[in-house]
């Protein structure tokens, strides 16, 4: 397809126009479907989809590598986030030659050019040194999380004690105050008696990673672990294979693309077809929030309906700009939350901070909407990340960019040519030199710009702008760095610098395999033989199968 075709049709699709319709249009235009030299499947593989999920669900990165998914052996990196749909979307992928930290610098670098400069908001990893070193580098802002299921497997290993790994996981997932947290985390340190171990030293200074009394506030859409990579990496096993080469590797991931996007697709239509049954008793608030939400996250937010029904408000307390509400749980007064409203009944916080955590409302504010008889879900609840329309608003008005730039001066061209169409199809003569004159500058233009491709290829790449095939690498281990293999040993002497076929002693086994009924018992050794004959005598006997009793004795002079 070409590049000019996937700009109007990328411009059209920007328009709200329809790939279909798009396809249909470019047809007309073309003077009939026969003449269009690309089909409806490329157009919509040219859609640039994983800019826009970026754009609209790149504020919680997840990426891992994944192994043996090429001839090369070469990691493959996979940036993954969640869609509207509760969905695992991928935004990028990339082989690498290795796992080092100049790699992941280099790697999130081109990351951040290819969305234009968009960081997310959170990361999530298993904890890796080199993706925490190029993370600090490059997303410096981003909250890091490390993986709960490796950091339980850490604790199994490191600890050993079943009980201990309970308790710290029970630690880590809590929803606590950081005084509480910090009370029990103590308090199983000098019960199990591990405060000396370095492992634990580490995993206090990392508190602020990976436990939730301290990640409480920080956007992480419900990511706890890493489990959504190792689906994803599942899913492309089904796709890749270990012998593919780069070509076959491209080609079958693209197939993995497509079927996750229709999964999306499936899910956009389940969404928009129809409402869910309400169940509730709440019924304007659950009917507000199946008109706003997707359905998976309409039946999430149904369960905090459900939670919602266990709360009172018992108290309210109002200052100049704000009501602060004291929430409490039904048969657990001991239990309290503070959801503040302000005056225009527009913003709700609440102390649990789930609100800022998942973007969706939690049962202490629902119990606040119904308190204040509010039968509609505010806009300002309402993350558009989980919403039905959440691609159709990615419109930026910050300002003119160098796309926006483009786009304008396209549709100048693009009306200009409308009308010189127009008034030149009439005449014979000005069809030939409007013809003429076009094809010439397209010509020039063509060459000006392949002139511009080269010497910039030359400039970054002396060596030529083809790609080339990597190098074979092991998992976990740098380029260029040689692995230590064990010298080669004789299967019969275990001396080193020979095997069975040219050893020594391989003719001497062969007769005393031989020779069982020579009569020399093992077990008559005598002494009195010098070193020489005694290390032969020992290189025998760990050749000889156990079950024979027999060997024969050389000594130097080889009797």
């Amino acid at each position: 397809m070409a590049e000019a075709d996937a700009s109007q049709m990328n411009n059209m699709k920007d328009a709200g126009i329809s790939t279909p319709h798009i396809y249909a249009m470019l047809a007309n235009q073309a003077g009939g479907y026969e003449n269009v030299n690309y089909s409806l499947r490329d157009m919509y593989n040219e859609i640039a989809r994983s800019q826009l999920d970026y754009e609209v669900f790149g504020d919680v990165l997840a990426f891992d590598a994944t192994y043996k998914k090429n001839k090369y052996l070469c990691p493959v990196v996979v940036f993954s986030g969640v869609n509207r749909h509760n969905q695992t979307v991928v935004f990028g992928s990339a082989l690498v030659t290795d796992e080092s930290k100049e790699v992941y610098v280099w790697l999130l670098h081109q990351l951040l050019a290819a969305m234009r400069g968009k960081a997310p908001v959170s990361v999530i990893t298993d904890g890796a040194p080199s993706m925490r070193f190029a993370i600090e580098m490059v997303f410096p802002n981003a909250h890091h999380r490390l993986c709960a299921w490796h950091l339980i497997r850490n604790a199994t290993s490191n600890i050993g004690n079943p009980k201990f790994t309970s308790m710290f996981k029970k630690g880590m997932l809590g929803d606590y105050e950081i005084s509480v947290f910090e009370q029990k985390w103590f308090g199983m340190v000098e019960e199990f008696g591990v405060a000396e171990k370095n492992w634990i030293i580490d995993m206090y200074e990392k508190r602020h990673m990976w436990a939730t009394a301290h990640i409480r506030g920080k956007f992480f859409v419900g990511f706890r672990t890493t489990s959504r990579c190792e689906g994803l990496h599942s899913i492309i096993a089904k796709y890749v294979k270990s012998q593919y080469n780069l070509v076959d590797f491209i080609k079958h991931f693209k197939r993995c693309l497509t079927y996750l996007r229709y999964k999306e697709v499936e899910a956009d239509y389940v969404s928009i077809s129809g409402l869910p049954v309400l169940k509730t008793t709440l019924e304007h608030l659950e009917r507000s929030a199946s008109n706003f939400y997707t359905r998976e996250i309409f039946f999430i937010f149904r369960g905090m309906l459900v939670r919602a029904a266990r709360m009172k408000v018992v108290q309210d307390v109002a200052f100049d700009s704000f009501v602060l509400y004291t929430i409490s749980k039904y048969g657990s007064l001991n239990s309290s939350w503070e959801v503040s409203v302000d005056n225009e009944r527009t913003k709700f916080n609440c102390s649990c901070l789930r609100m800022d955590s998942f973007g969706i409302p939690c049962e202490h504010i629902v119990c606040v909407l119904v308190f204040l008889n509010i039968l509609e879900l505010p806009k300002s609840l309402v993350l558009t990340r989980w919403s039905k329309n959440a691609k159709t608003s990615t419109f930026d008005s910050s300002g003119v960019t160098w796309e926006s730039i483009i786009l304008s001066q396209y549709g100048c061209l693009m009306d200009w040519c409308r009308q010189l169409s127009y008034v030149t199809s009439r005449r014979q003569e000005r069809f030939h030199l409007v013809r003429d004159t076009v094809m010439s500058l397209i010509e020039d233009f063509k060459i000006e710009d392949e002139q511009e491709k080269q010497v910039g290829a030359e400039a970054d790449d002396s060596d030529g702008i083809f790609p080339k095939n990597p190098q074979n690498c092991r998992s976990k281990c740098r380029l260029g760095e040689k692995v230590k293999r064990k010298p080669q040993q004789c299967s019969i002497c275990r001396m080193e610098g020979h095997n069975k076929k040219s050893c020594p002693l391989a003719k001497d086994i062969q007769q005393q395999t031989n020779a069982t009924s020579c009569g020399i018992n093992r077990n008559h050794v005598e002494e009195g033989l010098d070193a020489d004959a005694e290390m032969v005598i020992l290189a025998l006997m760990i050749c000889v199968p156990q079950h024979i009793n027999y060997i024969i004795f050389i000594n130097k002079s080889g009797n």
